[in-house]
């Protein structure tokens, strides 16, 4: 039973990888923009850049992630 509820959290396909990185994506973006508001000048401008390169990352190995389970 729980193989069964496990698998419809498991990322198949490509196209599932690029929905998942778009949310992270909107909700990083989101973040910096409360970051640029709470923190304004280069604080909230550094803090809003880390945002979006921890989803490249997290993303680059979400897809890499995908690739290597299709070709398997």
């Amino acid at each position: 039973m729980f193989a069964r509820i496990a698998r419809l959290f498991t990322i198949k396909t490509k196209f599932e990888a690029f929905l998942i990185i778009y949310g992270l994506s909107l909700g990083a973006v989101e973040r910096g923009v409360h970051y640029m508001a709470q923190y304004p000048g280069v604080g909230g401008w550094l803090l809003f850049a880390c945002c979006p390169a921890a989803v490249f990352m997290a993303g680059s190995r979400i897809l890499h992630s995908v690739e290597v389970t299709s070709e398997s």
